[in-house]
């Protein structure tokens, strides 16, 4: 039997229900508007194309099912998408791909297909174009991957926390990494100023005012990831609940709208959960208005440090979740160490635990719990969306008491 350990007992959850979430009926305009069915099957059709895709596992949890009682958790393991280590490889990569055809369509003045830029059929123009982005690491590996696989330069900034790894895991697909003294959404501003500056592209995976056609590509990558989960769950009870990490939303938008899209009325509860220390999803949903959150400290949860909310993800989030909930660093090793200690083990890095460890802690507070309307017919769905991005963190975090 599962036995957790006494700090999910006493550590603490904030949470909000979403005062604004509007009825599945009003969803399809919305997500015309937002993330349509055109952008989406487009980037499922490309990428399903790419070398050595295959979609990646969908685990049964049954064990920690049981112990947490709900029926099932379901637990998508990205750990090895493309051997890049996160779910980030479906969005970066794929944004600058889309850019790339949009620059050469112009640059040519006639239509260009993303084979003909993968076959390398433009490379003397590509190799002239620069992208640029921001990143705490697995979304600038996916750009700079991208970048390398379609032949332009790359262009990365990182702020003061992010891994010596991490840097050295970008560098390795050739990127110029610049590192900044500030936090992530410093490295954000500095990356789109220093765009305007040189002529580059910023290929973000956040959006704000003027600037949402890069992440919507980015996000409409991430749908494959969803598009593997529904199919590897045919024939089997529907889901009720997906627990989904925050960070500036992106993810747990592009979630939400495949979910409305694919499901209609029955879509699951979408159950937000991040960093106490990082939540400005949960203060805007609070304030019911986009909310920037000062970054005081970093969270262990890297990839979810962010304090400025993607607007094109609100857009989905505000009228599309059903909960925000936010968690302490107490839970995020002892959540690690859980999947890595089944006799079949599961490689979870920092940010991929958030909506583990968010559910057993509210397993241990039934108010909560029911809160959420979870019970023993519950099927929960869970992202792993990291495996060991940075080996040797991962493996402090998995020895440490």
């Amino acid at each position: 039997m599962v036995e957790f350990a006494n700090v999910f007992d006493t550590t603490q959850i904030k949470h909000t229900a979403n005062q604004n979430r509007l009825q599945p009926c009003a969803y399809p305009q919305l997500l015309q508007e937002t993330l349509g069915h055109s952008s989406i099957d487009c980037a499922i059709t490309e990428i399903t194309q790419w070398p050595n895709y295959e979609p990646t596992p969908l685990h049964a949890l049954q064990d920690l099912a049981a112990a947490v009682g709900v029926g099932m958790i379901h637990y998508k393991d990205e750990s090895h998408r493309f051997g890049l280590g996160s779910f980030k490889a479906l969005g970066g990569a794929y944004s600058v791909l889309c850019l790339l055809q949009q620059q050469l369509s112009k640059r040519i003045n006639h239509p260009v297909s993303f084979a003909e830029i993968r076959s390398g059929q433009y490379a003397d123009i590509v190799e002239s174009i620069t992208v640029t982005t921001a990143t705490d690491g697995n979304h600038g590996r996916s750009v700079a991957w991208g970048a390398q696989q379609f032949g332009c330069r790359c262009v990365i900034f990182i702020h003061a926390e992010v891994s010596e790894y991490r840097q050295q895991a970008m560098q390795a697909y050739g990127a110029e990494v610049i590192r900044i003294e500030g936090n992530y959404d410093e490295s954000v501003h500095l990356a789109a100023q220093s765009a305007a500056e040189n002529g580059w592209f910023v290929i973000s995976d956040t959006s704000y005012e003027g600037y949402t056609e890069p992440p919507r590509n980015v996000m409409s990558g991430y749908c494959v990831m969803m598009k593997e989960v529904l199919d590897q769950l045919q024939g089997q009870p529907p889901l009720t609940h997906v627990f989904i990490q925050g960070g500036v939303g992106g993810l747990a938008a592009a979630v939400t709208a495949y979910l409305w899209q694919q499901l209609g009325q029955a879509m699951p509860k979408v159950v937000i959960v991040e960093p106490e220390l990082a939540d400005c999803l949960y203060q805007s949903a609070v304030n019911r208005e986009p909310t920037i959150v000062e970054i005081q400290e970093e969270t262990l949860m890297a990839g979810l440090s962010c304090g400025e909310v993607s607007m094109l993800g609100w857009k989905i989030l505000e009228p599309g979740a059903s909960d925000f909930l936010t968690i302490n660093e107490d839970i995020v090793a002892a959540s690690m160490q859980l999947l890595a200690q089944r006799s079949e083990p599961v490689v979870a890095g920092e940010s991929a635990i958030a909506g583990l460890a968010a559910l057993i802690a509210c397993s241990k507070q039934r108010p909560m719990f029911e809160l959420l309307e979870l019970d023993a017919s519950s099927q929960v769905l869970l992202l792993g969306t990291e495996g060991a991005t940075d080996p040797m963190i991962y493996q402090q975090l998995i020895d440490s008491d």
